[in-house]
């Protein structure tokens, strides 16, 4: 009887053994909850991720727009070049700023032109009477320019200012004309006079540049500009409209 116990006894612990081994314990992995450096690396959370957010996995090209086309560049194919002068001027007086590049900083301004003023090497005389004689000797002497257009092949429309001396351009602008091959490209003249207006000075342009188109020209007089500079801009305005700009 003693034996059948002690049998049954051992039987007894010997299933409960073989039970606690089948459940599996948890000592050589990760606590519940938790993930190895590995697992998390791997794993992508997309819950909040926007919906628009490009695609980290694609290649730049296809995240980022195509800029290879429609692409545009900075700078103006437009110059308004221009010869003005202060000092003591016909019907204004003495002046800080040229009734000429008062109208070339209007026009510049009204189109987002760039602009290049035309200067002698020498100085020209602030006085009227010195200006009169040394405009009449310029014919047979010409003034050299101080700088140049190092860029004029950029440029396909040049607006081309100046004062009106003795019923033509002044030597200086022809000097100008002479040194750049027009060829091909707009002119459109404008000029600030003392009653005379354009004075044919659009078809001594023409003659100087015979392969250039020559615009239609505007003609404000000098003391308009100086002093009515609203009415000068209305008149710039209207011209600019004509001509398509």
């Amino acid at each position: 009887m003693v034996k059948k116990l002690l049998s049954f006894l051992l039987c007894a612990c010997l299933l409960l053994t073989v039970t606690a081994c089948s459940g599996g314990g948890t000592t050589d992995s990760e606590p519940a909850g938790t993930k190895s450096p590995e697992s998390r690396s791997n794993q992508h959370d997309t819950s909040n991720q926007p919906e628009n957010e490009p695609d980290a996995s694609a290649s730049p090209s296809e995240n980022e727009p195509d800029q290879s086309s429609d692409e545009t560049t900075s700078g103006s194919n437009i110059l308004v070049a221009y010869f003005s002068l202060a000092g003591e001027q016909y019907e204004v007086g003495v002046i800080e700023k040229g009734n000429t590049e008062i109208v070339a900083e209007m026009i510049a301004d009204a189109i987002g032109a760039d602009t290049f003023k035309i200067e002698s090497t020498e100085e020209y005389p602030t006085t009227y009477d010195g200006l009169l004689d040394i405009s009449r000797k310029e014919e047979d002497d010409p003034p050299e320019i101080a700088d140049t257009v190092d860029n004029m092949d950029d440029y396909d429309t040049i607006f081309l200012g100046y004062p009106i001396w003795w019923g033509d351009t002044p030597t200086i602008i022809k000097v100008f004309l002479q040194s750049y091959d027009f060829s091909g490209k707009t002119i459109i003249p404008f000029c600030t006079h003392g009653g005379s207006g354009l004075a044919g000075t659009d078809r001594t342009i023409s003659g100087l540049c015979p392969d250039s188109t020559i615009g239609e020209g505007l003609a404000i007089r000098g003391s308009t500009a100086q002093n009515d500079r609203d009415s000068a801009k209305e008149s710039v305005t209207k011209w600019l409209s004509d001509n398509g700009y």
